[in-house]
């Protein structure tokens, strides 16, 4: 359930300008050393990009637009380059923003607040939880069916098994598609 966020096409067409290491095996060692890097910026990016569709964002949409360009340069480099970033220091200072977005995004909803909570194999059926946070939580095996999770925040969240079936995700935030696939939604 690997999602790489475009990061092997954007090395494949951009930073090796389309050659590719089954056809050149000595660009193998670069181009393997740079998809994990690449693969981070381009999942920030993803994650400044639907911060930005957030209208009640619009206080940090300036500095989102200007994370996203600084962010998009940075997956631009060379190999040489790429293997110098220290990607969590960029992350660092992007997940501030992405963290406002989030509440801003919520704040009608005062939900609870689940940040890295331990929360595997959780019973929570048909619960409301409009506006929580799961950033970094753990809800491996969870049962989240017909529960309210409109507006919830699940960056980062590990959702293996979680039973989301009939769970309402409406603007449900910064859900990737590789974490909807790990989870259970549809099915007996």
């Amino acid at each position: 359930m690997f999602d790489c966020f475009g990061a092997g096409q954007r090395l494949t067409q951009e930073t090796f300008g389309g050659r590719t290491w089954r056809d050149e095996p000595a660009i193998a060692g670069d181009m393997f050393a740079s998809l994990p890097v690449v693969r981070q910026l381009h999942e920030l990016m993803w994650l400044i990009t639907e911060a930005l569709k957030l209208d009640e964002a619009r206080p940090v949409h300036r500095k989102l637009r200007d994370s996203l360009d600084r962010i998009d340069h940075l997956a631009a480099g060379s190999p040489a380059e790429l293997k110098a970033l220290d990607v969590d220091a960029h992350r660092r200072r992007v997940n501030p923003l992405l963290q406002r977005a989030s509440q801003l995004a919520r704040a009608s909803y005062r939900g609870p607040d689940h940040r890295g909570a331990q929360l595997i194999g959780r019973r929570m059926r048909g619960a409301d939880l409009r506006g929580a946070s799961f950033r970094g939580a753990l809800l491996i095996g969870a049962d989240l069916r017909d529960a309210d999770l409109r507006r919830a925040d699940f960056t980062g969240a590990d959702l293996r098994g979680t039973d989301l079936r009939g769970a309402d995700l409406t603007g449900v935030l910064f859900l990737t598609e590789s974490q909807r696939r790990a989870a259970v939604t549809s099915g007996t």
